[in-house]
């Protein structure tokens, strides 16, 4: 007896069935709404001072002074930015301030990444309490230590220089780095640095050529929050300015005068806007440098 098997065709797949999208009912709405007005809220409060400051620097004087606070410009007065750049002398005190800040933020990443690369991955007797004095450093206020270092400096006769600047913020920076330096450090894999000792890599090739490229993304997240700490500092370039042509840009902003004493508005606007934009555009630069580094040693391994 012979069996007869038929050949079955292959029937088209049957598409699955679509997904119905879910709508947000209108209870979920209203819970969000006060979330929603809270980050408007914010938005407002954080945008709204740069947006009237933005436009008051296209303002001429008698609008600023005799116009309403919100009112909006006539016309724009570009001349604003030249005249802040150039006859304020703003592109002066920006290149004082690239000379204070640049050379302070190289010695503050440089031992500060030295110091905690030998807290933590050197082993030497009384390194934790070493570090405690680092970290105490931290709690002491930058306005107790003006005076001694104003007239140590004065005796120095660094007075008419740029060095009280850049020895200062290295100075007040330094304890912050180490503490943080030192605990990325300490979530690098030490076999790493065994390895390298074993192949007979001396402690300094280890630091320049393995511990500073592996921390390049913890460099720059540090490096920047001491960029924004240095460029925006007032009270310790205010104390040691003694001479108007080493003032730097928040110095420099004071003295925006005109006839008769009286403030000109307009180009001080206009520097606050250059001065704001251009610290804008470095952050949004390394803002990816910035996550990376704030994330980077959280697994070890």
């Amino acid at each position: 007896m012979t069996t007869v098997t038929t050949l079955r065709r292959p029937t088209a797949a049957t598409p699955p069935p679509a997904r119905r999208r879910h709508r947000p009912s209108a209870t979920a709405a209203l819970r969000r709404l006060p979330l929603r007005l809270l980050v408007g809220l914010l938005i407002v409060v954080e945008a709204g001072p740069m947006v009237w400051m933005l436009l008051s620097s296209f303002k001429s004087q008698n609008a600023i002074v005799s116009g309403g606070v919100f009112s909006l410009p006539s016309s724009l007065e570009w001349s604003n930015y030249s005249e802040a750049w150039l006859t304020g002398d703003f592109a002066h005190n920006v290149w004082i301030s690239v000379l204070v800040t640049f050379p302070a933020l190289l010695l503050l990443l440089l031992f500060g990444a030295a110091a905690g690369f030998a807290l933590e991955i050197m082993v030497w007797k009384r390194r934790n309490s070493t570090l405690l004095y680092f970290v105490a450093g931290i709690m002491v206020p930058a306005q107790m230590l003006l005076v001694p270092l104003f007239l140590a400096y004065f005796r120095l006769g660094l007075t008419q220089t740029v060095w009280p600047f850049i020895l200062t913020y290295s100075a007040m920076g330094l304890p912050l780095t180490v503490f943080m330096m030192a605990a990325y450090f300490r979530a690098l894999p030490r076999e790493v640095f065994e390895s390298a000792t074993l192949d007979g890599a001396s402690m300094l090739r280890c630091f320049f050529s393995i511990a500073l490229p592996m921390s390049s993304n913890a460099l720059i997240t540090l490096g920047l929050v001491e960029f924004f700490s240095i460029w925006n500092d007032l009270l310790i370039a205010l104390t040691f300015v003694t001479n108007p042509k080493l003032a730097t840009v928040q110095v420099g902003l004071l003295n925006f005068s005109g006839e008769f004493g009286q403030t000109a508005y307009g180009p001080l606007f206009a520097a606050i806007c250059m001065n704001v934009l251009g610290t804008l555009v470095i952050f949004l630069v390394l803002n990816q440098r910035i996550m990376k580094g704030m994330v980077s040693g959280a697994v070890k391994g």
